[in-house]
């Protein structure tokens, strides 16, 4: 292990989260699990606090993150009951980022063309959320089917006309949409494979609803970007896995898919577009990541501690930027209520002693309280009302759309702190 672990809550007022701790592989099922980086027990991520809930005891787990040395499967340890992660008051909602809808506004018009849908099609999504990539395809005449457990999202999605479930995806959910005659052209599932707990569930259900030619198009953030940019604050507890190439081919060929095509983006840090179906008709995008995969040693410990040992120098190097900052007298705000925030904060010790408070553009957010911290939750024009000398930024992976819209701020004489891929300040 070797890593530091994160100052925990006061144990007083926390409470050890309602899950269970794996002893095998989530994909394979192996035994052989190593662990490479611990980062301390970590209140959970997206749970943010009214007034009234302050003095409650907080929902913590430990945060430990091992390689499947079967399978190269990274994953995290403790599994947290999704009902307390995702279903009552989930305060994510993906339309709130415009650089999300352009780069999933992109995308559904690629599938529209390329899979030529039509109002005989289905296009089925699973954690839809509020209808945010759904929205595109109701727009070009095509139905849908959403399905999303949270409440809030899945709501404002049926509000809008996104026909909605409003429930997590699973294998019995998918055999009954199954017997009552649903096939889908096209499943979409992004940013949600890596939250299941149930992967070959998911997975299997994923390949019932499928017609024979119909694809799969899923996102998910890819291990080597989050390895090669030190983006360890997108391992929390909703992110159970986190996907090689390698490791995804051998969870889909389980269950008689195959990922025939690859597409990285550049969106949450380093991402994946993966392009699965019951054919096969492997594209060089996706043999040539696996070379690349090879090559490195994904499927090898060293890789990892390599890693972890990068992880503990950017928690030392922010540490001590902010320690400067407050030593000259400056005064900094947080900006970016986000998951990520959970583990950045936590794990580098960073609370109400260097921040003043946080600001989020999502009006969910505002005027409460963030997980762990309990810093204040303010709107965005806080930040030109009460002029902070510096703002770290949070959700660094939209750190330029928010320098850009706070252009204002900047050129009253504000500094950003940029917490990864590596700590940097702009003046």
């Amino acid at each position: 292990m070797g890593q530091a672990q994160a100052e925990a809550p006061s144990a007083s007022k926390t409470k050890r989260a309602p899950g269970f701790t794996i002893d095998a592989c989530r994909s394979c099922g192996s035994k052989k699990l190593s662990s490479f980086l611990d980062l301390g027990t970590t209140p959970l991520a997206d749970r943010l606090l009214t007034d009234a809930q302050l003095n409650e005891p907080e929902l913590v787990a430990p945060l430990e993150i091992v390689l499947c040395e079967d399978c190269s499967l990274v994953q995290v340890t403790e599994t947290v009951s999704p009902e307390e992660l995702f279903c009552q008051n989930y305060p994510y909602f993906s339309s709130v980022s415009k650089a999300l809808m352009k780069h999933f506004g992109d995308s559904a018009a690629q599938i529209l063309e390329e899979r030529k849908l039509g109002p005989d099609s289905l296009v089925v999504e699973a954690a839809s959320n509020d209808g945010y990539l759904l929205k595109h395809f109701v727009a070009a005449g095509v139905p849908v089917l959403g399905i999303d457990p949270a409440d809030g999202p899945a709501k404002k999605a049926q509000d809008s006309g996104v026909r909605t479930l409003n429930t997590f995806f699973t294998k019995e959910l998918a055999e009954k949409l199954h017997e009552e005659g649903h096939r889908a052209d096209v499943f979409l599932a992004n940013n949600v494979l890596a939250h299941v707990a149930d992967l070959n569930g998911f997975t299997a259900g994923m390949a019932r609803l499928l017609k024979d030619d119909g694809v799969a198009v899923i996102e998910c953030p890819y291990l080597l970007d989050l390895i090669d940019h030190c983006e360890f604050d997108t391992m929390y507890h909703q992110h159970l896995c986190y996907f090689s190439i390698t490791a995804l081919v051998n969870l889909f060929e389980r269950h008689g898919l195959s990922l025939n095509r690859v597409v990285r983006t550049t969106i949450h840090g380093g991402s994946l577009r993966l392009f699965v179906g019951k054919e096969k008709k492997v594209e060089d995008s996706v043999t040539s990541l696996l070379e690349k995969e090879k090559a490195l040693g994904v499927d090898s410990l060293p890789y990892y501690e390599s890693f972890a040992a990068r992880v503990e120098k950017l928690k030392s190097d922010l540490v001590s930027v902010l320690e400067r900052l407050k030593a000259e007298g400056k005064r900094i705000a947080g900006y970016g209520a986000a998951a990520k925030g959970c583990t950045l904060l936590a794990y580098c010790g960073v609370d109400s002693k260097y921040l003043d408070y946080i600001v989020d553009l999502n009006p969910v957010k505002q005027g409460q309280y963030f997980t762990g911290n309990h810093l204040k939750i303010e709107p965005p024009a806080k930040l030109l009302e009460d002029r902070p000398d510096a703002v770290l930024i949070i959700a660094w992976n939209f750190a330029n759309e928010i320098m850009k819209q706070q252009q204002a701020y900047k050129d009253g004489g504000g500094i950003f702190v940029i917490p990864v891929p590596e700590v940097s300040v702009v003046e």
